[in-house]
């Protein structure tokens, strides 16, 4: 106990925190990751909107009109469905995970031995997406609607790259070079994000021979059906551009708003863009006032006493973080690019302090820091995966975003999330001591890799099923949406269970 007691000597904010018990620590420690959790859901929420001003970026493009031979101005969207589905939906829910196992990574740059915190927190969270989000979409449709892939044979595209991803990490762990990652494995890993982007836009564009022969199949022009798409309210300022007051509201308003790209509505978000810059520094002073109002006029009279009450308690408990975030500038400045940038600086920063909270208390519980990692950290983390893919699962008339923000993510989690890190500690120790990256918990992890495609198939194996017998993906009758929904926990459950216990030495 003495050296477990020397090795904690180390604390998150106030030296006096060593005094405390191993337990009390534990647990507050715990709430500490849990509050950051509840702040990452919040900036989120703005990550999001400014995600949506970058989709909408639109640009002027003339025409000639065949039939009256008259110059015609129109506007098109910049961002092409499937590239917006992988690098602006997958790569912008996955950044909370990537930013997390950067940070690790640069934390160990120097060391032979590259950290475990990463990869675990990536491989936990894909099998977080694939599994629970899975689980939760199949639900989210109303009794007996069914909603169904339409373009198969992009969903193909992207399921090969996810699958091969962890095929590939497996390779490069336990077959070519065992235990080591090579300067040469971790380029090319990071190289396969840009092969996956450029096969789905061959496929959504259906070019010759780089392209499945399926057609696309009842994909109507506006994803989003106008009566659910999101609501702006005219009757003054503060209505128009305030933060919703209810955090999850605001987050499913802006994440329907991302699938905008789906639909033909240009002009009109092309307009509303223009008629906001006159506004900005009201926006700006805005978000600051709805970060500390706890209860708007319209709460009063829409909610019983103790629904305002709960409302009331839970903005409270996010005030400190949504007064932070008031600092990000209006997502309308430079087709909110800004806004984006910010965001991620703010993402990061909870990142860091997650991993020194999971160092803390790794340290005073004695649980083995991988096990938070593809537990804990890969559940917190992926909660902007699971709302994206709820919304779109409930929103939108066919099931394409839904399940491709599920697969891309996963690609996404590999080729960036795993890629990048280990490319930037390679990269080092070829140039400072010529030597390779080396993994101290392979085994452990490629254990974790097998166990995930095991059970992978299963899911897949379920969905290609209801596909066959139902018709579609998700929805459907009750009983066998629920069914389909235990099963995939399950599959979860089953994936958690043998990881831990191969880390833990027990298996």
């Amino acid at each position: 106990m003495a050296s477990v007691k020397e090795q904690c000597d180390f604390y998150f904010i106030f030296k006096g925190e060593t005094k405390l018990g191993y337990g009390v620590r534990g647990f507050l420690y715990f709430v500490a990751l849990a509050y950051c959790f509840i702040g990452l859901s919040a900036i989120t929420a703005r990550f999001f909107r400014s995600m949506e001003n970058v989709v909408k970026h639109s640009r002027t493009v003339e025409e000639i009109d065949p039939l009256t031979n008259v110059k015609v101005v129109k506007h098109k969207k910049v961002w092409n469905y499937a590239i917006a589905d992988i690098t602006l939906l997958a790569f912008g829910t996955s950044f909370p995970q990537i930013s997390l196992a950067t940070i690790d990574a640069i934390r160990n740059i120097g060391k032979l031995y590259a950290g475990g915190l990463g990869p675990g927190t990536l491989v936990g969270s894909a099998a977080f997406d694939l599994f629970p989000i899975h689980a939760v979409c199949v639900v989210v449709p109303k009794a007996g609607e069914l909603k169904k892939i339409s373009d198969i044979g992009l969903w193909l595209v992207e399921l090969f790259w996810s699958f091969w991803a962890y095929i590939w990490l497996y390779l490069i762990l336990e077959v070519w070079t065992p235990s080591i990652i090579t300067l040469t494995e971790a380029f090319l890993t990071v190289l396969q994000f840009g092969l996956l982007l450029m096969h789905a836009y061959a496929q959504d564009k259906r070019w010759p021979y780089l392209s499945l022969p399926i057609g696309r199949t009842e994909r109507p022009e506006e994803w989003v059906p106008p009566e659910t798409a999101p609501l702006r309210n005219g009757n003054g300022d503060h209505d128009k551009y305030s933060e919703l007051h209810e955090v999850n509201e605001d987050r499913n308003r802006t994440i329907v708003d991302i699938f905008s790209i789906h639909s033909g509505n240009t002009e009109q978000s092309r307009e509303e863009t223009i008629s906001e810059k006159a506004n900005l520094l009201s926006i700006w002073k805005q978000q600051f006032v709805d970060a500390v109002m706890l209860e708007s006029e319209e709460s009063r009279k829409s909610y019983s006493k103790w629904s305002r009450l709960g409302k009331a308690f839970w903005k409270l408990l996010l005030a400190p973080w949504r007064l932070l975030f008031a600092f990000v500038p209006p997502y309308q400045i430079a087709h909110g690019w800004i806004a984006f940038i910010f965001s991620l600086v703010f993402i990061s920063g909870i990142a860091y302090i997650v991993t020194m909270l999971t160092d803390l208390i790794s340290c005073v519980t004695g649980i083995n820091a991988y096990v938070i990692a593809f537990t804990a950290l890969a559940a917190g983390t992926s909660w902007p995966d699971l709302v994206a893919s709820m919304i779109a699962a409930e929103r939108q008339i066919t099931a394409d975003s839904a399940i491709a923000n599920i697969t891309c993510s996963n690609s996404v989690n590999i080729y960036i999330g795993i890629g990048v890190p280990w490319l930037i500690d390679t990269l080092y120790n070829y140039i400072a001591y010529k030597e390779p990256l080396r993994i101290q918990n392979a085994a452990g992890l490629s254990f974790s890799l097998l166990v995930f495609f095991a059970t992978s198939v299963g899911c897949i194996g379920v969905l290609v099923f209801r596909r066959l017998t139902l018709g579609a993906e998700l929805g459907g009758p009750r009983l066998w949406a629920w069914v389909t929904c235990v099963y995939l926990m399950l599959l979860w459950l089953t994936f958690v269970t043998l990881s831990s216990l191969r880390v833990s030495g027990i298996i």
